[in-house]
């Protein structure tokens, strides 16, 4: 099973963009779906995570801008980005939680990561 993102760049402050996580397995293998980040020299955080079950959080820091949705047609899932600030600048790696067992038990599937820069 692989996730690859796709729509990392480089934007000035205030821009947009979106980002695309397509899986090569249907997206509905996974207990949830989302989006988490790294700063430079940071740790990774969690920016947006959507459920099977539909429901969705956010962040404190991105909720408003960014939103987070799936095309289960496509097996894709996207963020897209508004009103983007410096302080968003990271690499952004898709998640996917695939239930591997009939009680639910899940393991953590990542994407090789796409690298939003935003300039001020």
């Amino acid at each position: 099973v692989q996730l690859v993102e796709s729509g990392g760049g480089l934007v000035q402050a205030g821009g947009s963009l979106r980002l695309s996580c397509s899986a090569t397995r249907s997206v509905s293998s996974f207990s949830a779906m989302g989006w988490y980040r790294q700063p430079p020299e940071k740790q990774r955080e969690l920016v947006a995570v959507r459920t099977s079950a539909g429901i969705i959080n956010y962040s404190d820091t991105v909720k408003g801008r960014f939103t987070i949705s799936m095309d289960n047609a496509k097996d894709t899932v996207y963020l897209e980005m508004n009103s983007l600030k410096p302080e968003d600048t990271a690499v952004y790696y898709c998640n996917g939680k695939l239930v591997v067992n009939v009680e639910g038990s899940t393991v953590d599937v990542w994407g090789q990561g796409t690298l939003v820069t935003i300039s001020s």
